[in-house]
């Protein structure tokens, strides 16, 4: 499966009775229903430690360009129309800033360890705590509740499975805690936040700024006011679009496969 493609239901099930394992990119298994596929005696494995270098990578890139204006730089810089370029025209600093990560997994790790080095305070809600070791490593905080670290937050970046829990996690009341001056950092899944709540927040200056590199549909429709705000980002899903970690990726998956075609144990296996 890439891109959630095919769509595993019901009738494809039962149209594919030899079907043995279903090999899945990336790392969230959201878009699968395992019990309806262990009832058929499916497997499923996904790709799920590959991916976590380049989509920190790339949440570092979308606080960057957010935080520095960098989509609306390039766009005065080469528009046929700019004379001059003003001296009031200004971003924010990224550096010495407080970034709160909510899901410190793998992912979100990375994210803090790269943040370290841009000498940031940086604040993480999660499940569990993390060891003690691991938080001093990159300087990291927990916060219990997320209330705390959205209220402390220069810039709160997403990076959780969705899941039942985590659905429209970031809601109106999760928006109003934010800073005025906050930009919201999605790189898990569209649905992790409430988008109709989120485009009134940008709109209103509840909230700085938005960098999307999910969404929900993916792509949105053309006329979607989140397209319409000079305030946003949005990139087309590319966490793991890199061209090694793509190929990785697919050689885990035939990996998976050829495993679970022998009956050998299999790699990467979602139980």
């Amino acid at each position: 499966m890439w891109y959630h493609k095919p769509v595993v239901n019901k009738e494809l099930l039962q149209s594919l009775p030899n079907l043995r394992i279903v090999a899945s990119s990336g790392v969230g298994v959201d878009h699968l229903d395992l019990n309806l596929l262990s009832s058929f005696g499916v497997k499923v494995s996904n790709t799920p430690f590959i991916v976590s270098t380049d989509t920190a990578d790339l949440g570092m890139a979308l606080m960057l360009a957010s935080s520095r204006r960098l989509v609306e730089g390039h766009e005065m810089a080469v528009s046929p129309d700019t004379e001059y370029f003003p001296a009031d025209w200004l971003g924010a600093e990224v550096s010495g800033a407080t970034l709160g990560i909510v899901g410190m997994g793998t992912i979100g790790y990375k994210v803090a360890e790269r943040a370290k080095g841009f000498e940031m305070k940086i604040l993480y809600h999660n499940r569990s705590q993390r060891k003690k070791e691991e938080e001093n490593a990159v300087g990291a905080v927990y916060c219990k509740k997320i209330d705390d670290l959205l209220q402390q937050s220069d810039f709160v970046l997403l990076t959780v499975n969705l899941t039942p829990q985590t659905h429209k996690l970031i809601g109106k009341r999760e928006l109003e805690l934010m800073k005025p001056t906050a930009t919201l950092i999605n790189i898990s899944r569209g649905l992790v936040v409430d988008q109709d709540a989120l485009v009134e927040a940008l709109q209103n200056k509840v909230i700085k700024a938005a960098a999307l590199d999910v969404t929900y549909p993916e792509p949105l429709p053309r006329d979607h006011p989140l397209l319409k705000l000079k305030n946003v980002i949005i990139t087309p899903h590319i966490g793991s679009a890199t061209k090694k970690t793509r190929r990785i990726m697919m050689e885990e998956m035939t990996e998976s496969i050829q495993a679970g075609l022998a009956g050998l144990p299999i790699p990467h296996e979602v139980l």
